[in-house]
């Protein structure tokens, strides 16, 4: 296509006289009126198609009657997608209404050199001779199907992907996205104080720039600020560590593990092994933990915490930090990873969870593992 393009080229600069060559009109109403046409992707195949049936007969023929300028017809806008607000794409043929009108003048005989030699062996440094007509002719063929070959693979549609669809519909079905919640009001509140803050300094970068007084007032606003927040933080801390010392004998927040007892979950996953599901049991064995665990005030009751959460809570001192690291690692995965659980890991799991359960660190039980 770049040498059938470099042809015509050519052929405009050399073949064609500066007052045969019609002017394009510049984009607007004039093009809109009869310049071009809105056409589809099958449209502009059939016209491709068309115009390649015209070449071959004005290049046998080579008259008025086969060579007609206004056999080409107008330009083709296509769209570039599918969608409805798809772009737009302008197919000009203007390259080759110059070149039919110049196909019924014979192809000029090639030029000779002073030595007596053909004009297509020259010199180093000299420009090469134009294209004859016929040339031009055989190259604006290849361009045609070249670009109705180009218009014949944008037009293969895109697989439905019907299969991987249903299996995202599975995923988010099952029962690890059921908690799933929409933004709340206060995180569009966050939000929106958020953008009204950046909007805030903005203003204020631009004052400061004029007043100096203002960038003070500006930078010490802001470091009372940060320590009436820094205060602020550290008494809700205060108080939420305040969690430690309710009384046992107080009923767990619905949703979190701890609202079953462990001993349950336990239950559930000796029953799931002995029908030799090993990965519901390996899920049961690290619940009863956590449940146990949340039971003893080890972190405060939380129904939306993840596994990888409940493991940042544990002090890096902890002696049970250990175990609960290599419990969580075999649960998630076996459980979220899915990969094959046998005997052996559920056995695991459930040397750790009755270390951890049992008030052990679980660290024997995981350095086994580990060997």
């Amino acid at each position: 296509m770049g040498t059938a393009a470099l042809a015509v080229g050519c052929s405009v600069l050399f073949a064609v006289p500066a007052s045969a060559v019609t002017p394009i009109a510049p984009s607007g109403l004039n093009q809109a009126a009869g310049r071009w046409r809105e056409a589809s992707i099958d449209d502009y195949r059939q016209h491709l198609t068309q115009l390649t049936t015209l070449v071959e007969a004005c290049a046998k023929a080579r008259d008025l009657k086969n060579c007609d300028p206004l056999l080409v017809g107008q330009d083709d806008r296509i769209p570039l997608g599918a969608g409805a607000n798809a772009g737009k794409r302008l197919v000009r043929y203007g390259w080759l209404r110059v070149l039919f009108s110049n196909a019924e003048e014979p192809d000029k005989p090639a030029t000779k050199t002073k030595a007596g030699q053909d004009a297509e062996v020259m010199p180093e440094g000299t420009r090469p001779p134009p294209p004859t007509t016929t040339q031009l002719l055989q190259d604006a063929e290849k361009r045609l199907a070249a670009d109705l070959k180009q218009a014949d693979a944008a037009s293969a549609t895109a697989p439905a992907h019907d299969q991987e669809r249903a299996t995202m519909k599975d995923v988010l079905a099952g029962k690890d996205f059921r908690d799933l919640e929409a933004p709340t009001v206060r995180d569009t509140l966050l939000e929106k104080v958020g953008n009204w803050l950046n909007g805030v300094f903005e203003k204020a970068a631009v004052l400061r720039a004029k007043s100096a007084w203002i960038g003070k007032v500006l930078v010490w606003g802001f470091v009372v600020g940060a320590c009436v927040a820094l205060v602020w933080s550290l008494i809700r801390m205060e108080r939420k560590w305040r969690v430690r010392l309710v009384p046992e004998d107080r009923a767990p927040a619905p949703g979190t593990p701890s609202a079953r007892d462990w001993q349950l979950w336990l239950e559930d996953a000796r029953r799931a092994a002995a029908a030799g599901q090993w990965r519901e049991a390996v899920h049961f064995v690290y619940w009863a933990s956590i449940s146990r665990l949340e039971s003893r005030r080890l972190w405060p009751a939380d129904r939306a915490r993840t596994p990888r959460e409940y493991l940042a809570l544990v002090a890096p001192g902890d002696p049970r930090k250990a175990g609960l690291t290599a419990l969580t690692g075999s649960f998630e995965h076996i459980w979220y990873g899915g990969r094959p659980a046998g005997e052996s890991d559920y056995k695991r799991a459930e040397e750790l969870a009755t270390s951890l359960i049992g008030g052990g660190s679980g660290a024997a039980s995981a350095e086994g593992g580990a060997q």
